[in-house]
């Protein structure tokens, strides 16, 4: 190789950040979440819904990077992420709920209208920690983060992985559902938690409040994002990779992955409840059905399709999956076909054509979204294994790069995908 390439080459691997297009792009779709869409809803051309529709995609963007940091670098594949989600929304949900209508001696509406007892019915004692919006606030990331410590430490310690914690997280998000259908908990069972009026004196109706909703949800997108940047650059990151590529070597090497992976887990359910925390007053209610088993395969098929292991991958992954989700389940995108592609209402057409018609409704229409996230899935696992950011990555390398690494002379080809840890 010429020493002109060498240069090349080095001068690629030791260009600034703000030089490489990954971090442009980046920084342009930060200030697009962050000053584009309050500029855009200032100007008109965004409604108030539609802003307040991508404040709700964000919070669960921040429940996706959770996951990212711990199935894409850890190697973790949980399937209870909704669950924590869903946990910080409750605790949100319980303050407002207790600073909206109450009904007998001050319970709220929502716990009020499910409770089976008619007469002499006293709010529960947990519901009273949740009356302080602070209290609420840090008993909505805290608790699920201890959860998480508590179940990710004796399933870890005892070293449950693979396949196998997978299905006990699922069994563990599908318990935690039935608990929270269950009228005598108090939780307002299958209705889950609603007639929400204000949070913190501020009426949710109000369009300003929506706008700061998503303003706020906006910037602690950025700093979770950050944060999971911060930690996968450092050396706990570093030992986060060797957990997922190696854990037994980590482990010879003098490591106790235990503590690692147990802080991974414990961090991702934190953020998970941030952004359920987020969500719910943007939705306006929270209920058992949003902490099901699908919601978090949802998420997870999310950060498959974005690219696991690239936290950009998670936030594009996750922005795409909501967008067609609402998209399709609303028939949106049925209702953009010509018209003799659609088949009319209480209508059955004989013949291939009515066939055709048939199965084009039931794929674009509100109930084929689920076939087409399972056909998603199933190309991106076998066409695209690296996801939307990791194709665009190596297009972007190939261009740039214009030579591979096994060209080059021993000195520079870059390192093997093993990290090596040194304690």
């Amino acid at each position: 190789m010429s020493d002109a390439s060498l240069v090349a080459y080095h001068r690629a691997r030791t260009r600034p950040p703000y030089q490489k297009p990954g971090t442009v792009l980046l920084l342009m779709g930060a200030a697009a979440i962050l000053f584009g869409v309050p500029t855009l809803y200032g100007t008109g051309a965004l409604s108030i819904t539609t802003v307040n529709q991508l404040g709700r995609f964000l919070a669960v963007v921040i429940a996706a990077l959770g996951l990212d940091l711990v199935w894409g670098y850890a190697g973790i594949l949980s399937l209870c992420q909704a669950m924590f989600f869903c946990l910080g929304g409750y605790a949100i949900g319980m303050h407002m709920a207790l600073h909206g209508p109450l009904d007998g001696e001050g319970i709220p509406r929502c716990l009020f209208v499910v409770t089976s007892e008619v007469s002499g019915f006293h709010l529960p004692w947990f519901w009273q920690m949740f009356r302080s919006l602070p209290l609420a606030i840090v008993l909505g990331v805290a608790l699920p983060g201890l959860l998480a410590y508590v179940f990710g430490y004796f399933t870890f310690r005892s070293r449950v992985r693979g396949v196998y914690f997978s299905i006990i997280t699922q069994a563990t998000t599908l318990a935690a559902t039935l608990v929270f259908r269950m009228n005598n908990m108090h939780l307002c069972g299958t209705n889950g938690l609603t007639n929400f009026v204000t949070l913190a004196g501020w009426d949710l109706q109000s369009a300003n409040v929506k706008l700061g909703l998503y303003i706020l949800t906006a910037a602690m997108l950025v700093a979770v994002y950050l944060l999971c940047v911060g930690i996968s650059r450092s050396r706990l990151g570093r030992v986060l990779v060797a957990v997922r590529d190696n854990e037994s070597r980590l482990r010879f090497a003098g490591f106790q992955p235990v503590s690692f992976k147990v802080f991974v887990f414990a961090f991702g359910a934190m953020a998970a409840a941030l952004g359920g925390m987020l969500y719910t007053p943007q939705n306006g209610i929270i209920t058992p059905f949003k902490m099901d088993a699908d919601e978090s395969i949802l998420i997870v098929a999310a950060v498959a399709v974005g690219g696991r292991g690239t936290l950009s991958g998670a936030v594009v992954g996750s922005l795409t999956v909501s967008y067609l989700q609402s998209m399709l389940t609303s028939g949106v995108f049925y209702g953009w076909l010509p018209g003799f592609l659609k088949l009319p209402e209480g209508v059955v057409q004989p013949g291939f054509m009515g066939a055709v018609r048939a199965d084009i409704k039931l794929m674009l229409g509100a109930q084929g979204w689920l076939f087409v996230l399972g056909m998603g899935f199933i190309v991106v696992t076998l066409f695209m294994p690296e996801g939307i950011v990791g194709l665009w990555r190596r297009i972007i390398s190939g261009k740039a790069r214009g030579t591979s690494a096994a060209a080059l002379p021993e000195t520079v080809k870059k390192p093997s995908s093993a990290v090596e840890v040194s304690a």
